[in-house]
């Protein structure tokens, strides 16, 4: 295992740094939280262009064919610059939904208008359950004249309300073992039935509502085998939560640069408050949350990308970085003290998604379970 990065990779994330930090200041994040998309169509475009939306997409469907490793580099840089908008939902969601579960067909439809930035996806999977179990997927679909007829609740999903394509996941059949008889489809937002309500989140992103009533979908709508969509969605929910991972990686690393910068620069009883043991105990520990998370996330993402069993990395990469990114916040806050804590400052912005990137794809405790019951115990 290398976790250093080749020529193309620091290239890659040298080149995403530079494109954020001009593109994507924190006036334009501000500014998104209040649009109604959460994103602009020019950004979008720009994204599409840098060629970012294909970069795990295999060449023969458009793409830059380049590794899940990679993709994860960019969502790093992302996380670093809060970039709004729906590539985590179309890249990883979307995309890799796509690649792992969807036929020939539907990968030669979709991939190149998604590559191209001509098709914005998402996955409608967590329900008023609140759990990413199995047994917390209640929404249902009846096979019905030769297609099927979906009734159910997701809560959360993100970017619903300007997606052109849901991935829907229903119980296709109900057995003894939760796992079993859940099936994957793809659904027009715009079909009847189908009703899609803003949700209000603490980081101001766009989550919605999503509810079924009798919509109904063709036979071709199935994306992968009936009753065989559990173990798919198992891989795209380790897939999400290292992708979250990078993202919070991002942001704790630019939280503890804004931090170090502000000690260096703040001036109190004479001289930086940086020279103060108190605030640099505070940096120094935000350095080694950073650096930790820094190792569990590539770890994890570098084992995924390679296709190597990787539920333990991940629940540990997921477990730990959750906590250390609100550690980090937190450090950060009492190392600016008033101004910290104000809307106007920008350190608030880290804070609001670090708490919604907390709990999305399981939650801190949730992993540790799962680290737990992979020790046998």
């Amino acid at each position: 295992m290398d976790l250093g990065f080749d020529e193309s990779q620091t290239m890659l994330r040298n080149l995403a740094r530079e494109f954020l930090q001009q593109e994507c200041p924190t006036t334009y994040v501000r500014a998104m939280e209040t649009d109604p998309k959460g994103y602009t169509q020019e950004m979008w475009e720009k994204i599409a262009e840098m060629g970012w939306l294909g970069i795990a997409i295999p060449e023969q469907y458009g793409g830059q064919g380049l590794t899940f490793f990679d993709l994860t580099l960019l969502l790093e840089e992302m996380g670093r610059a809060l970039l709004p908008g729906p590539f985590f939902s179309t890249t990883v969601l979307g995309a890799m939904t796509l690649l792992e579960a969807g036929s020939e067909e539907q990968k030669s439809q979709y991939l190149p208008r998604l590559a191209q930035g001509n098709l914005i996806t998402t996955l409608a999977l967590t329900e008023p359950t609140a759990t990413y179990e199995p047994s917390g997927l209640r929404a249902t679909a009846a096979a019905r004249d030769g297609g099927y007829v979906l009734n159910g609740v997701k809560l959360f999903v993100p970017d619903a309300q300007v997606a052109d394509l849901l991935i829907v996941a229903a119980r296709t059949r109900t057995t003894p073992n939760p796992a079993e008889g859940i099936t994957l489809f793809l659904v027009d937002p715009k079909a009847s039935g189908v009703a899609i309500t803003p949700l209000v989140t603490i980081a101001a992103d766009k989550a919605a509502e999503v509810v079924l009533q009798d919509v109904r979908v063709p036979a071709s709508a199935v994306l992968g085998k009936v009753d065989g969509g559990w173990p798919m969605i198992a891989r795209i929910i380790e897939m999400a939560a290292v992708g979250k991972c990078a993202e919070m990686l991002g942001g704790a690393d630019r939280v503890l640069d804004i931090t170090v910068n502000y000690a260096k620069e703040r001036v109190q009883f004479g001289r930086p408050i940086g020279s103060f043991q108190a605030i640099q105990h505070h940096c120094a520990n935000m350095a080694t949350d950073v650096e930790g998370c820094r190792y569990v996330t590539y770890l994890a993402a570098w084992r995924v990308s390679q296709a190597l069993p990787a539920t333990r990395e991940v629940a540990i990469a997921k477990a730990w970085v959750s906590d250390a990114y609100r550690r980090v916040c937190a450090l950060g806050h009492q190392s600016h003290g008033a101004i910290g804590f104000t809307k106007e400052y920008d350190l608030q912005l880290f804070t609001r998604r670090a708490k919604t990137a907390e709990v999305s794809y399981g939650d801190a405790d949730y992993h540790r379970e799962l680290v737990a019951l992979g020790m046998g115990m």
